[in-house]
């Protein structure tokens, strides 16, 4: 039996905000879009030209306050093909949260406090 990891979800509190950062900050465009009839929630799944992985951004409408994270122990990794231009562009958009050059690698943070790793390719 195998398996395919094909997305993961985050819930977001601004929707249009979110979507926003993930297309600079990433790259990231709408794939599809899930509304439920009643106005309860929207899906959005977002991805790019790199892979069939999709990243699921879920608003809910009965949401009134901005998630929390806990610790931020937990992360979905990026690889860029041009590190010191994204580590350029995301320090101009101040959401580098932590660094750490010994191993060459950084972390973002999108609107809702989750933490992105960013990592060169190899």
């Amino acid at each position: 039996m195998k398996f395919k990891m094909v997305h993961e979800n985050y819930n977001v509190y601004d929707l249009e905000k979110s979507l926003e950062f993930y297309k600079k900050a990433l790259g990231l465009t709408e794939k599809k879009r899930k509304t439920a009839k009643d106005g309860e929630y929207i899906i959005v799944f977002v991805g790019n030209e790199e892979n069939d992985f999709l990243l699921e951004l879920t608003w809910l409408r009965d949401m009134d306050r901005p998630y929390e994270l806990g610790d931020c122990e937990f992360h979905l990794a990026f690889e860029t093909d041009d590190y010191e231009a994204a580590h350029r562009l995301h320090q101009e958009m101040g959401c580098i949260c932590y660094e750490n050059p010994e191993m060459g690698i950084y972390f973002i943070t999108d609107p809702d406090g989750y933490w992105l790793e960013i990592v060169p390719k190899k």
